[in-house]
């Protein structure tokens, strides 16, 4: 509408952004209920069938579902599961060689009568290749060439037209969800199992590096002699640019530990610094860490002191000095 100096303004009525949310959470809660209650004997029998899969499992999909079928690959693969995406449009012009007898096709279809995807699996039903069918629509002919179909009728999509798949993909989600968490379990997937599926992220180091992996170790473990003067320590500290140094027995075991905290309370003190000993200023019983635990535990161990430290020596199982470990290299390493 025009007012009278010439200026527009948009006529348009305004949302009700609170009872759209509400309205949006309310359709998606139910698509995920029905989910919850069509869990039957077909979703049993599905996740039998990828356990006992000697070969690949194939996501297949197209628009929409094709992307959900994306995620759901990428979530069973993450999990142990092998499995890879096969796009149903280019699936029919040379991809479905990809395909062996040993494999098993997952296909993914709201309406289940997409052309691309069906006739791909007519194709991949003629070399006897096991189907399974997430669909709405439990009469398509997508079920028909299913062996075992999971329907999920979603009565309403969130979308005001009832037409963009929505709630649709939030449920066909879930159920992928549900499936690879299922076979998490059968398979007995350890967390060390899952951090070995993601090596980059931070999960992953927190689960894979170990003390060893980050440690200053060989000509840079910042380590002394019991008997070494008290000079020649100091020396050795400033050159390591750590902060301490870890005191051993003739052995080489770890009997003490002196960070600069325990050299300026020293030189604090009435005393002659250099006429004292390593043992006299030396913190007998120094917290400590193994070469084998997680760095993530190395870590904890540092903040979870009553005054916190940012080096910690590092011991093999025979208690025999490795290395030392500093906080920057905890966080340099990603943790």
């Amino acid at each position: 509408t025009a007012t009278g100096n010439g200026i527009w303004f948009n006529s348009r009525p305004k949302t009700n952004l609170h009872v759209e949310k509400r309205f949006l959470r309310h359709i998606e809660i139910e698509a995920l209920q029905s989910v919850r209650e069509k869990v039957s004997s077909e979703f049993e029998e599905a996740v039998n069938m990828i356990a006992s899969c000697d070969g690949q499992v194939f996501v297949a999909g197209v628009g929409k579902s094709g992307i959900v079928g994306q995620k759901i690959a990428a979530t069973l693969r993450s999990t142990g599961t092998p499995a890879v995406f096969l796009h149903a449009t280019e699936a029919l012009h040379g991809d479905v060689g990809v395909v062996r007898e040993e494999d098993l096709v997952f296909a993914i279809g709201k309406s289940g009568e997409s052309s691309e995807l069906n006739t791909l699996l007519r194709i991949l039903k003629k070399i006897e290749i096991p189907i399974i069918a997430l669909t709405s629509n439990g009469e398509s002919a997508l079920a028909e060439l299913a062996d075992v179909v999971l329907e999920l009728p979603v009565l309403q999509e969130a979308c005001p037209l009832n037409l963009a798949p929505t709630s649709s993909t939030t449920a066909a989600l879930a159920v992928g969800d549900a499936i690879a968490v299922t076979l998490m379990k059968m398979n007995k997937i350890s967390e060390e199992d899952f951090a070995r599926h993601h090596p980059g992220g931070q999960l992953g180091r927190r689960l894979l590096l170990h003390v060893e992996d980050v440690m200053r170790k060989g000509s840079e473990n910042p380590v002394v002699a019991a008997d070494c003067p008290i000079k020649q320590m100091l020396v050795d500290m400033t050159a390591f640019r750590v902060g301490a140094v870890s005191v051993t027995d003739v052995e080489g075991r770890l009997i003490g530990l002196v960070t600069d905290y325990d050299v300026r309370r020293a030189l604090e003190s009435d005393s002659d610094v250099f006429a004292l000993s390593i043992p006299d200023i030396m913190n007998a019983s120094p917290d400590r860490v193994y070469a084998d635990e997680k760095a993530a535990d190395a870590l904890e161990k540092m903040r979870a002191r009553r005054k916190p430290t940012a080096v910690l020596p590092v011991v093999n199982r025979e208690q025999m000095v490795v290395g030392m470990v500093h906080l920057h290299d905890l966080v340099a390493a990603g943790l």
